[in-house]
């Protein structure tokens, strides 16, 4: 019996359905084997949802958001996906960002915060009210301007506030001036409602670089019965002269509005005479002293007391003089300083401080 199959001779069996599947995909990895290229795969960044890739007539690659239609550099080299993922965040024509001003959120009460503590409040964005915070941020912490560009500071922004728009360091410089403004001119207003008299503290030294400084510090009862002490002004002067600080501390006082003085507290610099002479004759015709200026100067209990030490040192000062060369002595060399430190174990001394540079 025959076991050749029924079809018609010289007939070809037609290919199914999967081996034209099959020999779809040999042929283009075929092709791709012999050309040498990969196949182009999708983006896997999550920004590519609110982006659209474009290559401008320049060739290179920008990506253009769907939204404000901004265009942005996005070559995969040199930028990256980080400035897109910010913009993302404060785009404020992405529909996530639109939040409804009129509803606010409830801001849980913070201890050591001032004005988080208390009960419960709400809370809504404003970028003024931030932009003053940020400013309030780098005067409190003595930072410098640059900070609010540096890469740190941006990165936690986008996870803490995405909406707040980061100003730039020139922008920082005006709102931080714009802040001491504002708070001048509270304190006229307080000087002006809330005070009868004040008293004065001030002191001049000269820096590193030779120049001269002067402070003047107010203090005041406010009507609450509060003590008040506000920095009127730090400025450069010409000289140390009485006379010089005594025009100063005039013009100062000029601008703040203040005509009536308690008290004057400075150290025992003779300049410091001559100055207080200049105010007593300048105000005591305006009848802003106290029993025409009789009690006005007021000595620096502090500044006696170190006249006093630094007098009283003098009968001693070859016993000072041999401390400190033992000191520096010892310090000098890590090797002494170990042998010092095994003497003191020897010799069973339970103090725990070490030695240190004695100022002249």
């Amino acid at each position: 019996m025959s076991t050749e199959p029924t079809s018609i001779e010289g007939s070809v069996t037609p290919p199914t359905s999967i081996d034209s599947e099959n020999s779809g995909v040999g042929a283009s990895s075929q092709a791709n084997v012999t050309t040498g290229k990969r196949k182009a795969t999708s983006p896997r960044s999550e920004v590519w949802s609110h982006f659209t890739k474009i290559i401008n007539s320049e060739g290179a690659s920008k990506a253009k958001c769907n939204y404000c239609q901004k265009e942005f550099c996005c070559d995969v080299k040199k930028n990256g996906t980080g400035s897109l993922k910010y913009h993302i965040g404060s785009c404020k024509k992405n529909p996530s960002n639109v939040v409804d001003p009129s509803q606010g959120q409830l801001v849980l009460p913070r201890n050591g915060v001032e004005g988080g503590e208390g009960h419960i409040s709400t809370w809504r964005f404003d970028q003024e009210a931030c932009r003053k915070g940020l400013a309030q941020m780098i005067v409190i912490d003595e930072l410098p301007f640059k900070f609010v560009e540096s890469e740190g500071f941006k990165k936690f922004m986008f996870v803490a506030c995405p909406r707040f728009h980061i100003p730039s360091r020139t922008t920082m410089t005006r709102d931080v001036y714009q802040l001491y403004l504002d708070e001048r001119v509270k304190i006229k207003q307080l000087l002006r409602s809330s005070c009868s008299r004040v008293y004065l503290t001030t002191d001049t030294w000269t820096s590193l670089q030779r120049v001269n400084y002067l402070c003047i510090t107010a203090h005041f009862i406010d009507n609450d019965w509060k003590l008040n002490k506000k920095i009127l002004n730090f400025c450069p002067i010409s000289s140390h002269k009485g006379e010089s600080i005594g025009m100063v501390i005039q013009k100062c006082l000029l601008n703040w509005g203040i005509d009536k003085l308690f008290t004057v507290t400075v150290d025992n610099a003779s300049s410091n005479d001559v100055a207080i002479g200049y105010l007593r004759k300048k105000f005591n015709p305006r009848g802003g002293l106290v029993q025409n200026g009789k009690y006005l100067h007021m000595r620096c209990m502090a500044h006696i007391v170190n006249l006093i030490v630094v007098e009283g040192l003098k009968e001693m000062n070859k016993s000072v003089e041999s401390v400190r060369g033992a000191v520096r002595y010892v310090r000098q060399s890590p090797a002494r300083l170990q042998k010092f430190k095994e003497c003191v174990v020897m010799e069973k001394i339970e103090c725990k401080k070490m030695l240190c540079n004695i100022p002249k």
